[in-house]
């Protein structure tokens, strides 16, 4: 049973993450019928760290409680470095069969600790090529919320450390404790979807690719149109298989797989900047209707394109 946390700090750390993992575990809720932590927020020597918001933060201890606790906790950290004596704790507590638990950025320091390797993880979106990069044999996972792969639990940014604590309450205290939790932090309990659905939708636009422009230029401009795949070659003046290969080479995917992707992009802004019906975005995007639109988009960017439209649209003006 879950019952003590320690929280690894070092210069560089996020507050709102040391705050979220504060918030669920180091906060007596006890009275309120809810489990209570031992919580320790630790650094080297327990000296005071300087924060990415300029305060510093004054620890409880030094790394001691690491090396007792039921989990281990890295918020987020930006430009820090794990020194050998974390590191070291870290995998001790590994060893001993701790939870290790990481919030967005948090990931690297694990992984300075050796302890991604084989391991299926996340961390914010915008650093998910740069975790694989530095960890090859890592298995990031880019669209999760947050990854469990055995007493390894890593999370998205920010908010989906929430989410991570919350699968944790569940697990390890049961449902009714996480919900109860949840209402009183004002959260939801679970969220659906994954990260995708927060990565900002570009506009859509044909890439760099000097001998296929004109034809994707002119894609681009029928994207509401029932275009087919044969279409193309016709239009590039090419033999299909010809075409197939020069488009691989030029965009790094398919013709089908690129088409789909646009229309979805198109999709999804809009969703957000228009009040169309789900039916006449899928019509504008060229999908044809709103089953083949739910398909393509739920599978690219992890939420239905009502769900999608939920969080995202705001105020959009009818249209």
């Amino acid at each position: 049973m879950l019952r003590s946390v320690a929280v690894l700090t070092l210069d560089g750390v996020a507050p709102f993450e040391v705050g979220v993992l504060a918030e669920v575990f180091g906060t007596d809720r006890t009275a309120d019928g809810l489990p209570g932590y031992r919580f320790d927020l630790c650094s080297p020597q327990g000296d005071t760290v300087r924060t990415t918001a300029g305060f510093g933060l004054v620890p409880t201890a030094d790394l001691g409680p690491i090396d007792q606790a039921d989990m281990v906790a890295v918020p987020a950290h930006h430009g820090a470095t794990a020194p050998a004596e974390a590191r070291e704790a870290l995998c001790r507590a590994a060893d001993r069969g701790a939870y290790l638990f990481s919030v967005c950025t948090g990931a690297y320091l694990l992984g300075e600790a050796g302890l991604l390797d084989g391991r299926e993880c996340t961390t914010h979106w915008r650093h998910v090529d740069e975790l694989q990069r530095r960890h090859p044999s890592a298995r990031v996972r880019c669209n999760s919320l947050y990854v469990q792969d055995g007493r390894l639990l890593t999370s998205a940014g920010t908010a989906a450390g929430i989410d991570a604590c919350l699968h944790l309450v569940r697990q390890e205290h049961g449902s009714a404790a996480a919900t109860r939790l949840a209402r009183r932090m004002v959260v939801p309990p679970h969220r659906d979807g994954g990260q995708a659905q927060f990565v900002e939708a570009p506009i859509p636009k044909a890439p760099e690719a000097p001998t296929l422009e004109p034809v994707l230029e002119w894609l681009m401009e029928r994207l509401d149109q029932q275009l087919t795949v044969d279409e193309m070659p016709a239009r590039a003046g090419m033999a299909p298989r010809t075409f197939a290969r020069r488009f691989r080479a030029e965009t790094g995917t398919t013709p089908h797989d690129w088409l789909t992707s646009q229309r979805v992009l198109l999709a999804r802004r809009l969703l957000e900047d228009t009040g169309l019906t789900v039916e006449a975005v899928a019509e504008r995007a060229g999908f044809g209707d709103a089953a083949a639109l739910r398909h393509h988009f739920t599978r690219r960017v992890g939420a239905t394109p009502h769900a999608y439209r939920t969080t995202f649209r705001d105020r959009a003006p009818a249209g």
